[in-house]
């Protein structure tokens, strides 16, 4: 067990086949974007997320390639598929990019008799795991599921620190052998939350939902203390103080937003949908979202007249990101600007050059980087 492949080295992959490598396992990342792949290669690629360009740089055990034989030729038998599966217009996912990657197992296991164990780690819809196992079972591969809970900005922290590692274990054996390799990875001791692979994929979905219907939750009420005249941040602090409820994310600021988040919580009642069991919790806290967007634009609308310049400290969905995928703070600018305010961006030139692409003309930007 101690080569491992990873498929798909991307933002995420690549921090975990990183954290992998430097915990003393031979890590092979296959990586079918050929240009991106050169990069890493030659250790050309830089990357905003702390820590990679050093890891990098230093990595050792880790070999960067397109060609899946490496499997074969290395005797690996542990391999986890990170690709990317990108939300459908209906909320769901696409897992073409799993199913592609199954595609080129199935013709691999056709020279051998080993048993390999497949641990798909990027989010999947609930079901989609068990119908994958099926498929590759008569080709000697197991299918578990093991997202993982990180933060843009610091995923290679999260990833050697999480709260838990949660598991849809093939079978027990299986599910010792993912364990195994985590704690050979993280540098605390998290809670190993092991099941089925349904539950599993239900579990990741609903622990970001929970954390969405929280932000809605605490902007809502800010919102109405703020209509009211009363403190938003006192109360939402007298509030998170209560052990019950805890004070993460319970924060007055801008909506929820990121690769993540409004995705999983679509997905989520898509799920439910198709359960016949709406999930009108999903379906309210994006309500909650666009309304406190709207909120808050009436309430720069009020402070600001037409002509104005207002400046935004950064517009990525979170600090210390390079991320405006769905970024609440970049749409409020949009909105603003198209009033006629002036909008002036301070952020970082890797943003400034994004955000310029897509509004060309529209914002004022300083030379300035956001701290």
């Amino acid at each position: 067990m101690n080569k491992l492949a990873v498929i798909g080295v991307g933002k995420l992959g690549l921090c975990f086949a990183f954290n992998l490598e430097r915990s003393g396992f031979s890590v092979w990342g296959v990586e079918a974007n050929i240009p991106y792949l050169n990069e890493l290669q030659n250790r050309k690629f830089r990357s905003s997320e702390p820590g990679v360009d050093q890891l990098l740089d230093t990595a050792a055990n880790l070999i960067f390639t397109d060609d899946l034989n490496c499997i074969v030729e290395h005797d690996i038998t542990d391999i986890f598929v990170m690709v990317a599966t990108p939300s459908l217009p209906d909320g769901g996912y696409d897992h073409a990019q799993v199913d592609r990657v199954a595609g080129k197992l199935k013709v691999l296991a056709n020279d051998t008799g080993i048993e390999r164990n497949l641990y798909i780690g990027c989010t999947t819809m609930p079901g989609y795991c068990g119908l994958l196992a099926e498929e590759l079972k008569p080709f000697g591969y197991t299918v578990s599921y093991n997202p993982e809970f990180i933060a843009q900005g610091a995923i290679i922290h999260d990833q050697l620190y999480p709260d838990q590692v949660l598991v849809g274990e093939a079978n027990k054996q299986v599910g010792d052998r993912i364990q195994g390799i985590y704690e050979k990875m993280v540098l605390n001791k998290p809670v190993y939350c092991r099941m089925d692979l349904l539950s599993a994929e239900i579990t990741k979905l609903a622990t970001n939902c929970f954390l969405t219907t929280k932000i809605s939750f605490a902007n809502s009420i800010g919102d109405l203390a703020t209509r009211a005249g009363a403190d938003a941040d006192k109360i939402l602090a007298a509030i998170g103080s209560d052990s019950r409820v805890g004070g993460k994310y319970l924060g007055y600021g801008f909506g929820f937003g990121g690769p993540c988040f409004p995705r999983d919580n679509r997905a989520l009642g898509k799920f439910g949908d198709m359960m016949d069991y709406p999930l009108r919790i999903s379906k309210a806290t994006d309500k909650v979202n666009n309304e406190h967007f709207q909120f808050q634009l009436n309430q720069y609308l009020l402070n600001f007249s037409e002509g104005m310049e207002i400046v935004f400290e950064g517009v990525t969905y979170k600090k210390g990101t390079t991320q405006i995928t769905e970024s609440q703070q970049l749409r409020l600018a949009v909105a603003l600007a198209e009033t006629g305010r002036q909008v002036v961006i301070l952020d970082t030139e890797q943003v400034t050059r994004q955000v310029e692409t897509l509004y060309p003309g529209l914002f004022k930007f300083t030379k300035e980087l956001a701290s």
